[in-house]
């Protein structure tokens, strides 16, 4: 006879645990990435703040009709529909937006670190259009379109993909190019480039840095600059 002995309350205690300590544990190593974007602290604690609530909201850009068609046979009764099939042609709607914590705070958050990119010259900027192109590349091919979701997208790897170009084009501003890498690339490679798949996926809205990729533009802007 196998007897099973209770773990008590020690799951639980485990579980609120991670739910109280992860989000600061996250929370601080954002921080921590924003620091070593030229961020003061509390300007990364704000930003932080802003990319959560944020990717809450989307902002509402055009409305697209979508058409789903259904093959019917009207003449099926006499025999012949599979000879004469028609389409029966239902219309409905997708919204195209932009996420604000995925796309629009991250993209200005670029915009700073291009700025200081830019002051080292040309180089600079050449070395850290490559690493864009080649994490926008990375991103389109792993992109997979999820029905009623949108673009879904792993964390990690364009992640890694940019803190690597960071290492090899320029050691010494890594965490810049790979910061614009790791968010440029999820926002251009899997959510631009897949505009039209993620609009014919079903999903009522798709929002630019929302969804599935809200994490692989944030956590991969963030893992990369932590990387680098």
């Amino acid at each position: 006879m196998v007897r099973i002995v209770p773990f008590g309350c020690l799951p639980l205690i485990l579980l609120v645990g991670l739910a109280i300590f992860f989000p600061i544990f996250l929370a601080d190593a954002m921080a921590a990435a924003f620091a070593k974007l030229g961020l003061s602290p509390g300007l990364s604690l704000a930003v932080v703040i802003a990319m959560f609530v944020g990717g809450l909201f989307n902002i509402p850009l055009k409305r697209v009709p979508r058409v789903m068609s259904v093959d019917t046979a009207p003449l099926g009764l006499y025999g012949a529909g599979r000879i004469f099939p028609q389409w029966f042609h239902q219309s409905s709607s997708t919204v195209i937006a932009v996420n604000v914590g995925g796309c629009l705070i991250p993209c200005a958050i670029v915009a700073y670190e291009l700025a200081r990119i830019a002051a080292h010259g040309s180089t600079a900027l050449a070395l850290t259009a490559a690493a864009v192109a080649i994490n926008v590349g990375i991103c389109y091919r792993l992109a997979r379109p999820v029905p009623n979701v949108g673009i879904v997208l792993p964390a990690l790897a364009p992640a890694l993909a940019a803190a690597a170009c960071g290492f090899m084009f320029m050691r010494e501003f890594a965490p810049p190019i790979a910061f614009t890498a790791g968010v440029l690339g999820p926002l251009l490679g899997a959510d631009l480039l897949n505009l039209r798949r993620m609009m014919h996926s079903g999903a009522g809205t798709a929002s630019i840095g929302g969804a599935g990729t809200f994490d692989g533009i944030v956590l991969s802007g963030l893992v990369a600059t932590l990387l680098a």
